[in-house]
């Protein structure tokens, strides 16, 4: 076995390959740009060699610098995680030329699969379903509407050598297609550096469904299982699961055995996964279509791991070493069901923008994930998982992907391992930058996710105003005053001991009139009962002033909630919602009504940047007249440009950016008249 490996990766990837090796006796090689200095799998790892700048092109994209710290550390074998240099077939065949093993699949079959218009003549000649479309040279914008006709909209538009969602575009006309073609070629060049687009008819009711695959260099390959990723946003997978809540056993082997003869034909070894998009619309699971093949492990693995029982890194580790696989097919199995979440620094509250920054605050429900190798230490604690690549106090940087962090729950239903996601969501704590933990928490408990019947339209279906918490029952808000009232009991006993704010004889005000959505609740609190609206409630907690997580008992319901303390009561977090709670003793209560009420400022009339971002072009002067809709600016951020459009009929007024301007986030960027 290899006794030195570098991980040519960071963040939580690097984190969970280093645990493995670990396990396995393995040394490991860590290597770190400057924004990665202090990260954990810097410090978890057994060397460590600085690469470069923080920008990805001048460090972790450089094999040169990756080959200089396997030849410097003595390391036999890189993994080179997901993104990155991960499908580079010259990466490949760098390390091959210095006798360095790639832990991964053969440089043919990442030449093959790695690029999407020459994968789809592949597959198509192999006999496997395709998606109708257009895989040659697209000449121009004019070009591109003709194919885009011929097949018939909608159609989408992608990057060849686009992935993680970057570099596509979906068009239901001419117009989407006039806008969407250039702004494709421009993301596929900056973030892939290939400008070729191909189009594809998009399927309506689409399913995003792929298959696990795990092969050795003797000639074994083996599925396992599939995983459900329909649920997605921008084209980028929010909630993946295994196994699927559509796939019946006749269509998973069907899927699995194409899938085995696809690999097979490109001599696939190491693990891959083929992605398929399966029409809802078809009960009968006939009509799925090979989308693309992944050379590389995924970031949703650890659901297989969950349900198989088989480390997904281990066995690319041994088979990158030469060893036969030890399982067969039939040693594959599913046993219960999984869930990941993606914990993303983004506002689901402000668009879903990028909400890069300090984590003043990251506390996860459960220790991060270690690897024990027992086969069900793969689910984590009590069958929560946590993988991660971040410390509280550090920076969730611009330069890099803005995961946080991968909450995988295992249970033995679908609705087990959904109930799991929403406690552990409920009690991981993140603050300093924007993150979308209650917008994941609203996915599960959404009934449609529940019925199982997803597409990849589940978000824009769901959400099409946009993500303003997950709705909360009666129930709920009731228990959110208990507990507020009770808090509000707790914070006014400990004032009335502070010295000379209250006489020490004076007891505590135990009436309480607490305001949420809308409604008002009398809650009352003594030593041996809470009451909400005169009806008992049964409540077990622990509080003390200053804690910002509690953990209730409310009957036979455990409740997590997070606290933050305002001017007028509390701000409660819970259940995939925020709740703006004002708490007042009860006789001064009724003198609330006679306050003004604060009329906050009219912004329509500025056009603010919604995210930090590059300001890449803006499409206006000073002087100008726009309509709704209209796009004013562009603004770029995690490689992914953003057109900001007017939202009413204006003149453009004062500029106050130019073009190549680094902005922050609700930087004005004109005003409008």
């Amino acid at each position: 076995m290899f006794k030195k490996i570098l991980i040519a990766n960071r963040g939580e990837i690097a984190c969970r390959v280093i645990k493995t090796a670990r396990r396995m006796g393995i040394a490991t090689v860590a290597v770190y740009s400057d924004a990665d200095a202090r990260a954990p799998f810097v410090q978890m790892a057994d060397e460590a060699v600085h690469i470069g700048p923080s920008p990805a092109a001048q460090s972790y994209l450089i094999a040169d610098k990756i080959i200089e710290a396997c030849k410097a550390t003595g390391a036999e074998a890189v993994h080179p995680g997901y993104g990155f240099l991960s499908e580079r077939t010259s990466f490949a065949e760098a390390l091959a030329k210095e006798n360095i093993a790639f832990i991964g699949p053969p440089v043919g079959a990442i030449a093959a699969m790695g690029d999407k218009i020459e994968s789809k003549k592949l597959a198509k000649a192999a006999g496997v379903n395709v998606v109708p479309g257009f895989v040659g040279e697209i000449e121009d914008t004019d070009h591109a509407v003709r194919i885009s006709e011929e097949i018939g909209y909608p159609v989408m538009m992608k990057a060849s050598a686009g992935g993680g969602g970057k570099g596509m575009r979906l068009a239901y006309n001419e117009q989407d297609v006039r806008e969407g073609f250039p702004a494709v070629k421009r993301e596929g060049l900056n973030s892939f550096g290939d400008d070729r687009v191909f189009i594809e008819k998009f399927i309506l009711n689409p399913r995003h469904i792929e298959i696990q695959i795990l092969g050795d260099k003797h000639g074994n390959i083996l599925y396992l299982n599939e995983r459900e990723c329909s649920i997605q946003r921008r084209h980028q997978k929010v909630v993946e699961e295994a196994p699927s809540p559509f796939v019946s056993p006749a269509m998973r082997k069907a899927m699995g055995e194409q899938c085995v003869a696809l690999s097979r034909a490109v001599g696939y070894y190491s693990a891959g996964t083929v992605e398929l998009i399966v029409s809802g619309a078809d009960k009968s699971g006939e009509s799925f279509y090979f989308l693309e093949m992944n050379t590389r492990l995924q970031v949703e693995h650890p659901v297989t791991e969950a349900i198989t029982g088989i480390d997904l890194v281990e066995q690319m580790i041994r088979v990158a070493y030469g060893e036969k696989l030890a399982i067969t097919q039939d040693d594959v199995k599913i046993d219960g069901w999984a869930i990941e979440n993606r914990v993303y620094a983004e506002d689901p509250y402000r668009g879903f923008l990028p909400s890069t920054g300090r984590l003043s605050r990251y506390r996860p429900p459960v220790e991060g994930w270690t690897d024990d190798g027992a086969e069900n230490g793969r689910r984590g604690i009590d069958g929560v998982r946590v993988d991660d690549g971040v410390y509280e106090g550090g920076e969730v940087s611009m330069f890099y992907d803005p995961m946080i962090a991968k909450l995988v729950t295992w249970g033995e239903t679908r609705d087990e391992a959904a109930d799991k996601q929403i406690a552990a969501l409920d009690q991981f704590e993140i603050e300093g930058l924007g993150h979308n933990i209650d917008f994941v928490s609203a996915i599960m408990q959404h009934p449609r996710f529940r019925s199982g019947e997803l597409t990849t339209g589940f978000i824009a279906e769901e959400y099409p105003e946009g993500f303003h918490g997950a709705a909360t029952d009666s129930a709920t808000l009731s228990h959110i005053a208990a507990v507020s009232g009770f808090v509000a009991t707790a914070r006014a006993d400990r004032a009335r001991q502070v010295d000379g704010q209250l006489a020490a004889n004076l007891a505590p005000p135990s009436e309480w009139s607490v305001k949420l959505a809308g409604e008002t609740f009398a809650v009352s609190v003594d030593a041996d009962s809470v009451r909400v609206n005169g009806a008992q409630v049964d409540l077990a907690m622990e509080y003390t002033p200053g804690d910002r997580l509690i953990v209730a008992e409310i009957g036979e319901e455990v409740l997590g909630l997070k606290i933050e303390v305002t001017r007028t009561g509390l701000k409660v977090t819970t259940r995939g919602a925020i709740h703006k709670v004002d708490i007042l003793p009860a006789h001064v209560a009724a003198l609330a009504d006679h306050m003004i009420e604060k009329i906050p400022p009219d912004l329509s009339k500025f056009l603010i940047c919604p995210m930090p971002g590059l300001l890449v072009s803006l499409a206006v002067k000073e002087g100008d007249k726009v309509e709704a809709g209209q796009p004013l600016a562009v603004v770029e951020a995690m490689k992914m440009e953003n057109i900001l459009r007017a939202e009413k009929s204006a003149t453009i007024g004062k500029i106050n950016a130019k073009p190549g301007e680094s902005l922050p986030v609700d930087y004005i960027i004109l005003e409008l008249e």
